[in-house]
């Protein structure tokens, strides 16, 4: 192989990790925004949120309608998303109401 196409895989198994992991991120404050606090619709938005960033559904976008969710869109919404839950959201707050719970 040669640098380029290394440079390459790397770099989408890089996005491929960081895919993952973030949109497990999501899912899990999706659902503790489902099942503690005032917030089930939010929370229920985040979790079909979440499915943005799993590989699997890109590629599944990328077959069916024939483009991909571009980078800097994924990295607004991840914005928009971390805003959303820990500022307004009171995510630190429910999740100490979710330990209290269990």
């Amino acid at each position: 192989m040669n640098n380029k196409s290394e440079a390459i895989d790397l770099r989408s198994i890089i996005s491929n990790i960081v895919g993952w992991l973030f949109g497990m991120a999501v899912l899990a404050v999706g659902l503790i925004n489902s099942f503690w606090g005032n917030d089930t619709g939010f929370g229920i938005f985040l979790v079909l949120l979440s499915f943005v960033y799993y590989p699997p559904v890109n590629a599944m976008i990328k077959e069916r309608f024939g483009f991909k969710i571009p980078v800097i869109a994924k990295v607004l919404l991840g914005v928009f998303i971390i805003w959303a839950s820990v500022g307004v959201g009171e995510l630190f707050d429910k999740i100490d109401l979710m330990t209290k719970n269990l």
